[in-house]
């Protein structure tokens, strides 16, 4: 078999994948990628919801006015039913879910920072896989690998079989397995796979045509639907002007106990729910039903000595969140900004493969707790609430199971690989919001309980923390204490600078209203919150003293209206 030598070898040409040959290439247009894709493209696939994560990252990649013009809904929020309340409740990315009427196609600003894309993937991975072919990539679609070869942790080449044509031999300084749940470099390099979560569901979906949309927002805006039904729950997902993705996601054991087929399970589903029903009537069935298991797992390695994980083969996370894509081009990007570092050789090589470990572990395994919280407080589901005392005992808690699901459903994780402070790619505002309508009960924000604030640092010891800019890993200072870790970057550099000379609530918001932007007033309450639930801070009410902060979670709308006292 003949040899062919490159830079980097990925295999499959997905979200993840172009996203890894899009940013090598734009960043050191010399670098050699070959990306093996085993379809030929278009091809349907699941997955079309995104969060506004994704934004940044397709405009980095110099491919956002192409998403942009393909007319995609834009994603505004959700629509749920779900929770302790059979009546519809709303998730909006902007303030009252209010889209101002723009002409499309659109820049990335504004608005649309804070948006999202429904996406028709047929469409959507062609575009980025024939962008990352524009940049230099190597394509190559139906191209499969037959063998991963290996000496110890070290790749050593793939054979590669093409559709048409003599199979060869693909040899690189460094592979990616992009190739979703298939995971073939995953299974070859022998990495085992853990599911940290009791929830086993499986998804069955098809695509329709001339359903009618829920709602018009703006231009071409819209929210997603997800129904709650007694046994599972339906998604419904405007592709495009005419194109809808409707799924619906059971427990296996129901699946299993009901007897029925998938096409029947299904169809009694759609029928059973009046809005999903109503807004299907004039619709008609593209006839591509499709089912797969639906069960979150996490690698229990991402990267070796050449080689890294990408997208779902590091995991899955249940798809209530609509995390998939978002996991995929944010783990990717990182993936390619490592591999540029290589080259580079100024940071060390391990530290730059335990930091993506990290932080891919980090950011899929909120997701999927947080997805596990998500079901606990569905009244459908049943009442899981004790099943959070794990969750929060995996992030080194010992705590009740009430305490546990108030921790976990207002904000208990300050990073998850990045900056902000979040659950996932949720803000801490979003997921007090979430917990709010969910579980109607206590959202209330911590810090507003106390008059004084105190940093608490001992123990702690400093160490570097990486941020992804440019095409390059930069280095900045954190502090780390067991498995926590406070960055000191973005909001929570600003906190800590207000805490550090301030420790009466109405002179630390006097210090913020002074040196933060009005606009990154409520990231630097967040970090500060997050910040007093994981330790960092320790707060103390003087009855003599008033109470220095208010703070009110919006009904429908992850902001916060915010005085002081």
């Amino acid at each position: 078999m003949q040899t062919h030598s490159f830079d980097t070898v990925v295999i499959g040409g997905g979200p993840a994948g172009a996203t890894v040959g899009t940013l090598l290439r734009k960043y050191a247009p010399d670098h050699r990628v070959l990306i093996l894709e085993r379809e030929r493209f278009p091809r349907d696939h699941v997955g079309e919801s995104q969060l506004p994560v994704i934004g940044a990252i397709l405009d980095e990649m110099g491919v956002w006015d192409q998403i942009e013009a393909a007319d995609f809904p834009i994603k505004v929020g959700a629509t749920y039913r779900w929770g302790t309340t059979p009546d519809l409740w709303h998730f909006n990315f902007l303030a009252h879910g209010e889209l101002l009427s723009e002409p499309r196609p659109a820049r990335y600003r504004g608005q649309r920072v804070a948006t999202a894309f429904q996406v028709d993937r047929s469409v959507y991975d062609e575009i980025l896989i024939n962008h990352a072919e524009h940049l230099g990539c190597d394509v190559r679609q139906e191209h499969r690998v037959l063998e991963v070869r290996r000496e110890g942790d070290r790749v050593t080449g793939l054979v590669v079989q093409p559709a048409d044509g003599e199979p060869f031999i693909a040899e690189g300084r460094q592979y990616v397995d992009a190739s979703g749940g298939s995971g073939i470099l995953r299974r070859a390099m022998g990495v085992e796979v853990d599911s940290p979560t009791t929830l086993r569901n499986i998804a069955i979906w098809d695509y329709w045509l001339n359903a009618d949309w829920a709602e018009e927002i703006g231009v071409g805006g819209t929210r997603i639907q997800v129904m709650s039904l007694g046994y599972g729950w339906i998604w419904f997902i405007p592709l495009g002007p005419t194109r809808t993705s409707v799924g619906l996601v059971v427990p296996a054991s129901y699946y299993k106990e009901s007897g029925e087929r998938p096409a029947d399970l299904y169809a009694r589903a759609l029928a059973e729910d009046p809005r999903i029903r109503g807004l299907m009537q004039n619709a008609v069935s593209q006839d591509k039903l499709q089912t797969t298991n639906d069960w979150s797992f996490l690698a229990d390695q991402m990267a070796g000595e050449n080689w890294f994980l990408a997208g779902d083969s590091c995991g899955f996370a249940d798809p209530i969140l609509s995390a998939g894509m978002t996991l995929a081009h944010a783990g990717a990007r990182e993936v390619a900004y490592s591999i540029l570092e290589f080259d580079r050789g100024e940071l060390d090589a391990k530290w730059i493969r335990d930091t993506y470990d990290d932080n891919q572990r980090r950011r899929i395994g909120q997701h999927i707790r947080f997805a596990d919280y998500w079901y606990s407080v569905n009244a459908q589901f049943g009442d899981l609430k004790s099943f959070t005392s794990q969750i929060a005992k995996d992030a080194g808690l010992d705590l009740t199971p009430d305490q546990a699901f108030q921790w976990l459903g207002t904000g208990g994780f300050v990073n998850d690989g990045n900056p902000q402070a979040s659950i996932g790619t949720f803000s801490v505002a979003a997921v007090k919001q979430i917990s709010q309508i969910m579980s109607d009960g206590d959202a209330t924000w911590q810090i507003a309980k106390y008059n004084e604030l105190r940093l608490d640092l001992s123990g702690a010891t400093i160490e570097p923390f990486a941020t992804y800019e440019n095409g390059r890993i930069v280095q900045s200072k954190s502090y780390v204490r067991g498995t926590k870790r406070l960055p000191l970057l973005g909001p929570f550099r600003l906190a800590f600078a207000a805490l550090q000379r301030e420790k009466e609530m109405p002179r630390i918001m006097g210090y913020l209203r002074q040196n933060v932007p009005e606009l990154a007033l409520l990231e630097a309450l967040q970090a500060m919150e997050a910040m007093l639930a994981e330790g960092w801070i320790k707060g103390k009410y003087d009855k003599k003293k008033p109470l220095g902060l208010n703070l009110v979670v919006e009904p429908e709308s992850p902001m916060v209206e915010f005085a002081t006292s």
